[in-house]
């Protein structure tokens, strides 16, 4: 008999997210190359909501997220590797539809 699956349900105010990896190199907004193997200080990063417990009251499954990867929670599941943080852990979310933003868009 085959093993049962198990669906993941996320806690209270915990969000499941798996982080957006950027590309080898990237591009300045002057053209100037950035290597992968520079890092930054304090980069915030975006990443995509696969979860989010009944606590959370801002975010939902398929939002995009920006939050600080140091200092969070890994798991891998079926070979994907994501991070699991608090909703309070949460800079900003990038929705299709909202009533308040900045204006700006991905």
């Amino acid at each position: 008999m085959p093993d049962p699956k198990f669906e993941i349900q996320m806690l209270h105010d915990r969000v499941m997210v798996r982080v957006e990896r950027e590309s080898e190199e990237r591009r300045s907004t002057s053209g100037i190359v950035i290597p992968a193997t520079v890092t930054m200080a304090n980069r915030l990063v975006w990443g995509e909501v696969h979860g989010a417990g009944v606590g959370a009251r801002t975010v939902k499954t398929g939002d995009k997220v920006l939050f600080n990867p140091e200092d969070q929670y890994e798991v891998e599941v079926q070979g994907q590797l994501y991070l699991v943080l608090r909703e309070r852990d949460l800079h900003a979310v990038a929705t299709q539809q909202t009533d308040h933003g900045t204006g700006l868009y991905l």
